[in-house]
């Protein structure tokens, strides 16, 4: 199960931009697609924050557009016609988006410009070491290799403030 994860969750990280998100989430287990979706969240901050640095003062507010948008989408899909398996991982990355939206807009309304302020370093983030070819969580000055250990299509735990503790 380890090597599957391994050998999947590099593609799907690659994958991720070749086509629209809400059909991309389709190709892969859930697990895979779950992670990869937060590999992608801590990308597309990082890539905000740096337009944010260039001067580009909107970086931060367009991006937040754009995970209401993604999330919007897959909003949509559950509605229609899904296996069970796949509205539990889209239910999933509905609930793990709604908490990243919610910590870039937490962020938007403190004025963060930095990929450094503490709002977004004690954030999980998962990315990925093209590198090492590894996936690493990382919190505040933190770092934990992947472990890719099974965990199943399950739920996750709606983040509130009080769990974000």
């Amino acid at each position: 199960m380890r090597s599957t994860l391994r050998h999947l969750i590099p593609e799907a990280v690659v994958t991720y931009e070749e086509k629209p998100r809400e059909q991309w989430v389709f190709d892969y287990p859930a697990q895979v697609a779950l992670t990869c979706t937060q590999i992608w969240w801590t990308t597309e901050v990082g890539i905000a924050f740096a337009r944010l640095e260039e001067g580009y003062e909107n970086a931060i507010k367009d991006y937040n557009k754009k995970q209401i948008t993604q999330l919007n989408a897959l909003i949509s899909l559950l509605i229609g016609n899904l296996t069970a398996g796949d509205r539990m991982k889209i239910m999933t990355i509905c609930t793990i988006d709604v908490h990243a939206r919610d910590v870039v807009a937490k962020m938007i309304v403190a004025k963060v410009e930095s990929a450094q302020a503490f709002t977004w370093q004690s954030q999980l983030r998962h990315r990925w070491d093209e590198g090492r070819m590894h996936c690493y969580a990382n919190i505040c000055d933190a770092q934990l290799q992947y472990s890719y250990e099974y965990l199943g299509n399950t739920p996750r735990l709606v983040i509130t403030p009080l769990t974000d503790r």
